[in-house]
């Protein structure tokens, strides 16, 4: 497992947390429009060591490390473990974890827009948003059934306009921001159907 990485009060970190089985172009174009739209000054790739809301595990943890390391090369960007090192499953557990940790670093998590519609899912959501300001990069064909979804509406009155997103990384929890990005179509589980990934990974 890789060390935890060194950040310093009043820091602005991006956390993309998934599975990642596998990372793929689409994660990559993502993590570059957040750090421009959103004003970060890193992103951390939160790789989990499995999907609780997925009835079966993903690769091993070490391979997907491995492939997101050489998919993702920015020096604004680090692929991290966190979540194995510090014993959590759950994104809330995550959260209250990385601001123990890191005390004074302020934290915005980034997902796309089809997890805006299945938030309400998630282990202690409204916990979440409350604790976090949420970066929502838009997918294909999922902005209508994001800005209409559950998660939406309960928190619409702490909605930040997408032309006003470099406000989002100082804004107080909760607070989310919804923009809309020239998107990538590929997907984690159109990749690992191919089972290609994992052979190229073992070359």
């Amino acid at each position: 497992m890789t060390p935890f990485p060194a950040l310093r009060r009043g820091q602005t970190i991006g956390l993309l947390g998934g599975s990642f089985d596998p990372p793929h172009q689409g994660h990559v174009h993502i993590t570059r429009e957040a750090l421009r739209r959103f004003g970060l000054d890193r992103v951390w790739w939160l790789l989990s060591p499995g999907n609780p809301l997925k009835a079966h595990g993903p690769a091993p943890l070490d391979e997907r490390m491995a492939a997101a390391r050489r998919i993702m090369q920015h020096p604004k960007v680090e692929v991290s473990d966190y979540e194995a090192r510090a014993g959590t499953r759950y994104t809330a557990e995550t959260l209250d974890a990385l601001r123990r940790d890191y005390r004074g670093v302020k934290f915005v998590w980034l997902m796309g827009a089809d997890n805006l519609v299945q938030l309400p899912q998630w282990q202690d959501w409204q916990r979440i948003v409350e604790t976090v300001p949420i970066g929502i990069l838009a997918r294909p064909g999922d902005r209508i059934r994001a800005r209409n979804s559950k998660a939406a509406r309960v928190y619409a009155g702490a909605r930040i306009r997408g032309r006003e997103s470099r406000r989002l990384a100082e804004a107080e929890a909760p607070a989310w921001c919804f923009v809309n990005v020239p998107m990538r179509d590929e997907s984690s589980s159109a990749i690992r159907a191919t089972g290609q990934w994992r052979n190229d990974a073992k070359r």
